[in-house]
């Protein structure tokens, strides 16, 4: 096993006026033994830089070390990684047991000992009962087993996963999940995650790193970077419906949106100009008379142990989650809602960075 640094690294396709930037100046430390998720929207640079972790992209600038070694010009085959890929990337003319010895017999081990690893992998992954059959013959979530199973047996120090979820279905992806979580508990390799899904970056992360437009917005633990989102495009993209952010003006306890004043728990932590975060959860209901923000009810959505609520709070758009056992709100109807101050979240609507309180 082998941490994993990232110093100052830069992706450009082309060269002069012409180059085109896709990372820049990208820094992150994984640890020996952790599994960090990488997500992001589309195109935000991450399979690219998992690309330069794996050496199948040469880095236009910057330092990448594993276990200590600077890695920059080293062969992918000698970088001692095992990458699983979203197609699976499975030879059609072998068997299971064939597509998870391929790589071992290519370094020439001896027999016994590919037997015994492939066995042994075919073991923790359920896959025992399925070593004579060819890829054609296997459903999706099995083939994709065999894919994890011939980056096992390679015993690397290093673990790369580029969207291997993406071509499952929903129940397969949940199950799979699981397994991987299983595996890196059980063989503690270090590990880097590649997805676009934020579920999954939630679910299987110790540390998640978000990307956006090739640059890094946060790095932290699933609860900090949820809980404490530093950009704008965090809380955005980080939450499924994403955190509300109202544009307003704030003066003491006061904050305008609009043409309705809000009156806040605490004063904001500067006057003027601020973008006011709230996760759809963490709005509340109140029915005492002359509290809370005016809540116009739009349309609702009904998710079986929640209901989401469509609305305007000061003529801007807001999402509420509410228990899907709570009678329902009528569309046209006015709601009142108060939040605490440990839940409301300030940005900078220039930079788009958290002002703290």
């Amino acid at each position: 096993m082998a941490a994993i640094s990232l110093r100052q690294v830069v992706k450009r396709y082309g060269s002069g006026a012409t180059a085109n930037p896709v990372i820049h100046g990208v820094d992150a430390e994984i640890t020996d033994g952790e599994f960090v998720v990488i997500v992001g929207p589309s195109g935000c640079g991450k399979s690219t830089l998992l690309r330069m972790v794996a050496g199948l992209e040469a880095i236009t600038d910057g330092e990448i070390a594993i276990g200590g070694r600077v890695v920059n010009d080293v062969e992918p085959s000698e970088r001692d990684i095992a990458m699983v890929f979203q197609n699976y990337a499975l030879y059609p003319h072998f068997n299971v047991f064939g597509n998870m010895a391929y790589g071992l017999r290519i370094r020439k081990l001896p027999e016994a000992e590919v037997k015994a690893r492939v066995e042994k992998a075919a073991r923790t992954l359920e896959l025992s009962h399925l070593l004579d059959r060819k890829p054609r013959q296997l459903s999706g979530g099995q083939r994709q087993r065999v894919a994890m199973g011939r980056a096992i047996v390679r015993q690397p120090q290093v673990f790369l996963f580029d969207e291997p979820l993406s071509n499952l279905d929903a129940k397969l992806r949940a199950q799979t999940r699981l397994e991987i979580q299983k595996l890196h508990g059980e063989l503690g390799v270090t590990s880097l995650f590649v997805t676009h899904d934020q579920v999954e970056a939630m679910t299987l992360a110790q540390r998640m790193i978000v990307m956006n437009a090739g640059r890094i917005e946060q790095i932290g633990t699933p609860e900090q970077v949820y809980g404490q989102p530093q950009t704008t495009f965090v809380a955005s993209f980080i939450g499924s419906p994403p955190m509300n952010l109202l544009a307003g003006t704030a003066e003491g306890s006061g904050f305008t949106v609009g043409e309705q004043v809000l009156a806040l728990p605490s004063p904001a932590p500067r006057a003027g100009a601020l973008l006011l975060g709230l996760r759809p959860e963490h709005a509340q209901l109140t029915e005492r008379e002359g509290e809370g923000w005016p809540f116009a009810v739009d349309l609702l959505e009904m998710l079986g142990a929640e209901r989401l609520v469509y609305g305007r709070l000061g003529g801007s758009a807001f999402t509420l989650r509410i228990d899907g056992t709570l009678v329902p709100p009528k569309a046209g109807s006015t709601l009142r809602l108060t939040a605490p101050s440990q839940r409301l979240h300030w940005f900078d609507p220039a930079t788009g960075q958290r002002v703290e309180a």
